[in-house]
């Protein structure tokens, strides 16, 4: 037996999983352990890293269900065949942050969800909120599977750009969410939403300068802005057929996703 902690991680993926071996497991050097999660459709194999003799650590993959998959702890050494050493169940839930980014995505274009959104804002959340809020909000909306025609402004794009109104990216700007900011800003009408004002005549970049958010403010003005640093900017994946290949440069983990 293996203990993962935690045992569960959201559909996103990119958490931090440890995995205690069992006295028998500590072995050799020269063991390379590997992490098999087979779910109903894909499976996912991920890399992981030593921390001492007795746990390694590696990082949850994002998921295509909510669904409890089966784990296999394998070790492989060169010239031996490969060992299923460990066997354990995982489950993948649907957290608030997941919530949020569907919530959003679904709202783009809707004024009253919009307006409950500015609602909120002025019971703000403390800074160190906001970041967490940022990270894990960024980190499902770019795991969503947002429909084609899916844009920032929402489906209706008959609006003219003159109608004031609130829009996304008024959200992400008056909360101070940069990555979710940024990635806003790589979608269709992520860049057409800058200049669009609200019924107070503020536009995102002006609520930026108003509110004294200076590195968002250049996000959105800077064309040599660059992307802020996040847990998502430490992975690059590779997609290739039914199989995609990614990299955590933070823990220098690999993964592998497949349909089953």
């Amino acid at each position: 037996v293996m203990k993962l902690n935690p045992q569960q991680a959201p559909l996103y993926g990119d958490s931090v999983i440890t995995v205690q071996l069992t006295e028998e497991d500590k072995v050799e050097d020269d063991v390379v352990f590997y992490l098999v999660f087979t779910g109903s459709t894909v499976q996912h194999c991920t890399s992981t890293r030593k921390i001492n003799p007795g746990s390694l650590e590696t990082i949850s993959p994002g998921h295509d269900c909510c669904e409890t998959v089966k784990v296999a702890l394998c070790a492989s050494r060169e010239g031996h065949p490969v060992l299923v050493v460990a066997e354990d169940s995982f489950q993948f839930v649907q957290d608030e942050a997941y919530d949020a980014a569907q919530f959003l995505a679904t709202c783009a274009g809707n004024q009253q969800a919009l307006n409950f959104t500015r609602f909120l804002d002025r019971s703000r959340p403390p800074a160190a909120n906001v970041d967490f809020l940022d990270e894990k909000v960024a980190l499902a909306f770019r795991h969503l599977k947002l429909p084609a025609e899916w844009n920032v402004l929402g489906a209706d794009q008959s609006l003219t750009e003159n109608i004031p109104r609130e829009t996304l990216m008024h959200f992400a700007v008056r909360l101070g969410l940069l990555r979710l900011t940024w990635f806003l800003l790589q979608q269709p009408g992520g860049r057409g939403a800058l200049s669009i004002q609200n019924n107070e005549g503020a536009t995102p970049v002006s609520l930026a300068l108003e509110r004294g958010y200076q590195k968002l403010h250049q996000l959105l003005t800077e064309e040599e802005a660059r992307e802020p640093d996040s847990w998502s900017t430490l992975s690059h994946t590779v997609h290739s057929g039914d199989y995609s290949v990614k990299h955590h440069r933070g823990l220098d983990v690999y993964m592998l996703t497949a349909e089953a």
